[in-house]
C-alpha cells in the first residue's frame, strides 16, 4: 500500500519535474504567442506561410537558449537565462510596437545616427503606447509563473550528454532547413509582395514587410547582420516594358548625352543606372509649361502640417492661399525614418529616400545636379535655404549646399534664439522675417528663389511650451483635448508666420511676382489617430492619416482644384514645369503632376501605392479596391514591379553617389575635345596662366 502511494506521489511530482524537454516546450510556446499578439495587434495575417515561418524561428530560438542554460547545475541561474531572453524578447517587440504606432515606422540600427535625438522626445512615445500594448509581456508573466511552481514542486534535473542530448543538433539543422524552405519555394510566396523574402532575408530594407513575414526579433538580427556587415547590391535588371518604363515621342527634346553613356560607360557600379534612367519617361511640355517664369519663388516645408489648417476660420492666411491657388485635394507626406530630413531630401531631389536610412545624414556628401536649386542656379537665380533650428537633428550645412542651395542659413546664422531643451521651438513668425531680411534686401537683380523649413508646429503637444500654451484655452473651449489644443496652438503660429510672409512680400513690392509652394514635411505623428480624428471627419485608414495639404499660389492665378493623387516626389518635375527650367524629366521618381499624361499615384515609403481605384499595402500584400475589378492581378504585379524598381534605383543612385558620377560623365562628353591642348607650351605662355589664376 505504501508503496503504491509513493508511486503516485511520484507521478505527481513528474508533473512538475524541471527537464529540458518542459523548458523547451514552455519557450516555445512563450515565444510564439508573443508573435501572435503582435501579428494581431498589427492586423498581419495569423493563418499564413509567415505565421509558420515564424514558428519555426521560435522554435530554433528556444533550442538554442534552453540548451545553453540547462547546462548549468544551479537552476536559478537557469531560470534566469530563460526568463531574461523572454524579458528581452518581449520587450523588443514592444518597443518594436510603439515605434511603428508612434513614427510609421520600426526601430532601425540604419537609423542609429538618430538615436540621441530620439532621446529628447522619449517621453512623447513612452507616452503613446496603448494600454493594449502590455499584451505582449502577458506571456512572460505566465512564464514567470511557471518557472516559480517549477522551483517549488519539481525536481531540477540538469541536461545530461546522452543519446536524446545529441539529438537536438539534427533537430537545429532539420527545423532551420524547413525554416529556409518557407522562403524560397515558390508556393509559400505571396504573390503580390513587393520584395521577394530571400531578398529581404538577405537586406531587410523594407522594414514593414521584413517585420511581417519573420517577426520582429529575426528582423532585428537581419536588421543588425547588414548594418555590420555591408549587403552587396544585387545588378539589377529590369523590362522595358513595365508601366512608366519607356521613351515616347515628344517635343520637349533632351540631351541624348546619357543614352550615349547608357551605352558606352561600363563601369559596373553605374552601368544599370544608366540603362534604367535613359529608359524612363520625357514628360511633355503642356499647356502649364513656363507659366510663371522669371517669377520669384518660395518654398515652404511646413513642419508636422496636416489637413486641419485648411480652416478659414481658425487659419485665414494658409486657407485664403489654398482656396486662391491651386490645391491638390488627394495630396499625401508618406511617413518615412527620419521623417523630416528624409522627405525634405525627397521633396528636393525628387528622389525615394532610402526607407531604413536617414539618407540626408548618411549621404550628406553626396551632390545633386538635378535638385532644385541647381535647377534654379542655371535659370540665373540667387537660391537659399533656411530653417529656424541648429544642427542637432539634420547636417543641413552640407547637406544644402551640396544640392545648389547658394547660401544656408539656420537658427545661428540667422540671429534666432534656441532653447538648450528639447520641446521649446522657435517662433515661426520671427524666422519669416529674418528670412524676409535677408531675401528682400538682396541688391542683384537676380529673381530670387528660397527654402523655408519650419518648425514652430513640431511636437511634444503633451508638455507646455510658449506656442503650444499661446491659443491652448481657445482651442479647449471649442471641445478639443489639451494634446489636440497645443497641436491647433502651434498651427496657428504657422498661419500667422504666413500672414506675416505675405505683408512682407506685399511691403516690397513682391508679392505679385513670387510664386508660393507650401507642402507638409509629414502629418504630426505625435497624436494618436483617435487625436487626428478630433480635428479630421474622414476616415484615416488605407494611409489616409498622411494626407496633407498642398497648394502653388501665385496672385495671377485662377483657383483650381485637382483630384489627382500626388506627393513631395513631383515638386521639383512639376516646379521645372512651371517656371520653364531646364531639366530632363527622365532623371526624378516623380513627375509633373500637371502633365497631360500624369499617371494619378502615390507611393509610400515601404512600397504601398495608392489612386483612385486601388490601396496597396506593402507591408500585408493586402489589396482594397476602390473601383470593382480595377486591375487584373497581373496587373497589380507589374505596379508592384515598377514601384519596387524606382525605389532601388534610387537607392542604388544614392548609396553611389551617382548624379555626382553622371555630371562629370556628361560634362566630359560634352567638353569639346582641343585639338591645340597637346602642342607645347612656351614657358612665357605657362607662367602668363599661372599669373591669371
Amino acid at each position: 500500500m505504501k508503496s503504491e502511494v509513493n508511486e503516485t506521489s511520484k507521478k505527481k511530482l513528474n508533473i512538475f519535474k524541471d527537464t529540458y524537454g518542459k523548458n523547451l516546450t514552455i519557450m516555445i510556446i512563450v515565444l510564439f504567442s508573443i508573435e501572435i499578439i503582435f501579428r494581431l495587434m498589427n492586423n498581419f495575417a495569423i493563418f499564413d506561410y509567415a505565421t509558420l515561418r515564424i514558428f519555426l524561428s521560435t522554435i530554433i530560438f528556444s533550442l538554442i537558449v534552453t540548451f545553453i542554460s540547462s547546462l548549468t547545475k544551479r537552476r536559478w541561474f537557469k531560470n534566469t537565462i530563460n526568463l531574461l531572453f523572454i524579458f528581452v524578447y518581449s520587450l523588443y517587440t514592444w518597443l518594436q510596437q510603439g515605434f511603428i504606432n508612434y513614427l510609421g515606422v520600426y526601430i532601425s540600427f540604419h537609423t542609429s545616427s538618430q538615436f540621441g535625438a530620439v532621446k529628447d522626445y522619449i517621453f512623447d512615445y513612452l507616452n503613446s503606447f496603448k494600454w493594449t500594448y502590455y499584451l505582449i509581456f502577458i506571456p512572460f508573466i505566465i512564464a514567470i509563473i511557471i518557472y516559480i511552481i517549477l522551483s517549488v514542486k519539481g525536481e531540477y534535473q540538469k541536461l545530461k550528454f546522452n543519446k536524446k542530448t545529441w539529438l537536438l543538433l539534427p533537430s537545429l539543422v532539420v527545423t532551420a532547413a524547413l525554416y529556409y524552405a518557407t522562403i524560397v519555394l515558390p508556393f509559400m510566396q505571396n504573390e503580390f509582395q513587393i520584395k521577394s523574402n530571400q531578398k529581404l532575408f538577405k537586406n531587410p530594407d523594407v522594414p514593414t514587410v521584413a517585420v511581417n513575414q519573420f517577426g520582429t526579433t529575426v528582423f532585428g538580427i537581419l536588421d543588425l547582420k547588414s548594418y555590420i556587415f555591408q549587403v552587396e547590391e544585387e545588378e539589377t535588371t529590369f523590362n522595358p516594358s513595365l508601366p512608366n518604363n519607356h521613351n515616347v515621342d515628344a517635343s520637349r527634346k533632351v540631351s541624348d548625352t546619357l543614352n550615349k553613356i547608357a551605352e558606352e560607360d561600363t563601369n559596373s557600379k553605374y552601368s544599370s543606372l544608366h540603362k534604367y534612367f535613359a529608359s524612363q519617361k520625357v514628360t511633355d511640355y503642356n499647356e502649364y509649361t513656363g507659366a510663371f517664369e522669371g517669377k520669384n519663388v518660395i518654398v515652404i516645408l511646413m513642419e508636422s502640417v496636416n489637413e486641419a489648417i485648411i480652416n478659414e476660420e481658425y487659419f485665414p492666411n494658409f486657407t485664403k492661399l489654398y482656396n486662391e491657388g491651386w490645391h491638390w485635394e488627394n495630396n499625401y507626406s508618406p511617413r518615412n525614418s527620419c521623417a523630416t530630413g528624409n522627405n525634405e531630401f525627397s521633396a528636393m531631389t525628387g528622389l525615394f529616400s532610402i526607407y531604413n536610412t536617414c539618407t540626408s545624414n548618411v549621404y550628406k556628401n553626396n551632390t545633386y545636379f538635378e535638385a532644385i536649386f541647381n535647377l534654379f542656379n542655371n535659370k540665373g537665380y540667387n537660391t537659399s535655404s533656411m530653417h529656424d533650428f541648429v544642427e542637432w537633428y539634420y547636417k543641413r550645412k552640407t547637406i544644402h549646399p551640396n544640392m545648389g542651395s547658394m547660401h544656408y542659413y539656420g537658427a545661428d546664422a540667422l540671429g534666432i534664439k534656441t532653447a538648450s531643451y528639447y520641446g521649446e521651438w522657435p517662433s515661426d513668425i520671427e524666422f519669416v522675417d529674418k528670412a524676409m531680411d535677408i531675401v528682400l534686401n538682396d541688391d542683384s537683380g537676380k529673381p530670387f528663389m528660397t527654402w523655408l523649413t519650419t518648425v514652430s508646429s513640431h511636437q511634444p503637444y503633451t508638455n507646455n511650451s510658449t506656442y503650444g500654451e499661446l491659443y491652448k484655452e481657445k482651442y479647449q473651449a471649442l471641445g478639443y483635448s489639451a494634446t489636440v489644443s497645443r497641436y491647433l496652438s502651434k498651427l496657428q503660429v504657422v498661419d500667422e508666420a504666413i500672414g506675416e510672409l505675405e505683408k512682407r512680400l506685399k511691403d516690397a513690392g513682391k508679392w505679385d511676382d513670387t510664386v508660393l509652394v507650401l507642402l507638409a514635411d509629414h502629418y504630426p505623428y505625435a497624436l494618436s489617430k483617435s487625436q487626428v480624428g478630433e480635428m479630421l471627419d474622414y476616415d484615416l485608414n488605407d494611409y489616409e492619416i498622411e494626407r496633407t495639404p498642398y497648394l502653388i499660389y501665385n496672385s495671377s492665378m485662377t483657383p483650381k482644384t485637382f483630384t489627382e493623387y500626388n506627393f513631395y516626389l513631383n515638386l521639383v518635375p512639376t516646379l521645372a514645369n512651371l517656371m520653364n527650367l531646364e531639366y530632363d524629366p527622365r532623371l526624378y521618381m516623380g513627375t509633373d503632376a500637371l502633365a497631360d499624361d500624369y499617371e494619378s499615384m502615390v507611393i509610400f515609403a515601404d512600397g504601398s501605392w495608392k489612386n483612385e481605384k486601388v490601396f496597396y499595402n506593402a507591408s500585408t500584400s493586402k489589396i482594397t479596391y476602390y473601383e470593382e475589378n480595377a486591375y487584373t492581378p497581373e496587373e497589380i504585379q507589374a505596379i508592384n514591379e515598377m514601384v519596387d524598381l524606382k525605389i532601388t534605383m534610387s537607392s542604388k543612385a544614392i548609396k553611389n553617389n551617382y548624379f555626382d558620377y553622371l555630371n562629370d560623365k556628361i560634362t566630359e562628353y560634352e567638353t569639346p575635345v582641343d585639338e591645340t591642348i597637346n602642342e607645347e607650351v612656351e614657358p612665357n605662355e605657362t607662367e602668363s596662366i599661372e599669373g591669371e589664376e
